[in-house]
Parts: structure tokens; C-alpha cells; sequence
């Protein structure tokens, strides 16, 4: 268990520093579909950022033993109630970042619909390499249309997705606080190294 836990620490790091590059370019893409002359002058940014700043990764945390413990009936042989409340309230909380990944998938949706009316397939389709990596491009690519009104719908959609991933680090650090103390009481009480 403290092994899965701290597989889960390392996880939860990497995810927070994710998160907040996502958060930056979100804001960068809102501040440009803010103002049609700023994003006339910016299209390499703009797609570049249209295209990153959306990308998560769901967290996969290191359950195994926790799923063995639950699965087998293993609660049973834990002698102290309290570390089983503990083990059972740590893994608790990940139904909380479940529904925030699905709501988020939600917003992603909504925010590709209103993408496709604005970005253009070409353009997004030439950043790509070979192995998969979005390259930023060079030559100040257009929009298919700067329209006040679908800009500001792309605008609300990246509003909302900035909203979910910032609710998300919130709860990212609060897993990983909980990870961290329910290490400290395990070696604790049961005398880990």
C-alpha cells in the first residue's frame, strides 16, 4: 500500500504541473478569441494553443492493492478500525476526480463542436509530426472565420474547460495531502521504514 501510495504521489506532481501548463494556454486562448484582431495577428498561437491546451491526461492512480484488499475480503484482517477508515477514505475521494474527468469530456465536446466552426482542419492536421507531436507553426495561419459570436462560443467553451481544470488541481492537491498522510500513519503504526 505505501508502495501504491507513493507510485499515486509522484502521479498526482507530474498531473498538478500538467494541469497548470494546461490552465496557461488556456488563458492565452481566451485572451485571443477575446479580440479578433489579436488572434488576425496570432494564428500560429492561437493553434497551437487550441490544440494543446485542451489535452489531459486522466489520472490512473496505482490501486492494486487497495483493489486486492477490497476484492478478497483482505479489510477484514486489518486489526486497526482506524487504518481501514483511512485506507477507505483516501480511495474515496477519486469518485470526486472521476466526475470532474467526465464533465470536463463534456466540455472538451462542446468546445470541438464550436472549434470545428472556426479552426481549420488543414492547418491543425499540418502541425502534426510523424510520431504524433504538434509542432507550432510559422507563417501566421487564418481561421476559417473571425465572427465576434463564434469566437466568443469557442471563448465560453475554453472558459469552462479552464474553470474544470483549475477545480481539478484543487482536488489533485488535496489526494496528494491525503496520500502523504495516510503514508505517514501506515509506517506509523504499523513500524515501516
Amino acid at each position: 500500500m505505501v508502495a501504491d501510495l507513493q507510485d499515486d504521489e509522484k502521479i498526482l506532481l507530474d498531473m498538478t504541473s500538467s494541469e497548470q501548463l494546461g490552465i496557461a494556454s488556456l488563458d492565452t486562448l481566451m485572451d485571443l478569441l477575446n479580440n479578433p484582431s489579436l488572434a488576425k495577428q496570432n494564428g500560429d498561437q492561437l493553434y497551437y494553443v487550441a490544440r494543446m491546451g485542451p489535452r489531459y491526461i486522466p489520472f490512473a492512480n496505482n490501486s492494486r492493492t487497495f483493489d486486492q484488499l477490497k476484492f478478497s475480503g483482505g479489510f477484514r484482517l486489518i486489526r486497526f478500525p482506524e487504518a481501514s477508515n483511512k485506507i477507505m477514505n483516501y480511495y474515496n475521494q477519486f469518485s470526486l476526480l472521476r466526475l470532474l474527468e467526465a464533465n470536463y469530456n463534456q466540455e472538451f465536446d462542446n468546445f470541438k463542436n464550436s472549434a470545428a466552426k472556426i479552426l481549420d482542419p488543414a492547418i491543425l492536421r499540418r502541425q502534426e509530426t510523424d510520431n504524433g507531436v504538434i509542432l507550432r507553426s510559422t507563417d501566421n495561419p487564418v481561421l476559417r472565420t473571425y465572427d465576434a459570436e463564434l469566437l466568443k462560443e469557442l471563448g465560453f467553451h475554453t472558459l469552462q474547460m479552464n474553470g474544470s481544470r483549475r477545480s481539478k488541481i484543487l482536488i489533485l492537491e488535496t489526494l496528494k495531502k491525503g496520500s502523504e498522510e495516510l503514508m505517514v500513519y501506515l509506517k506509523s503504526k504499523y513500524h515501516l521504514k
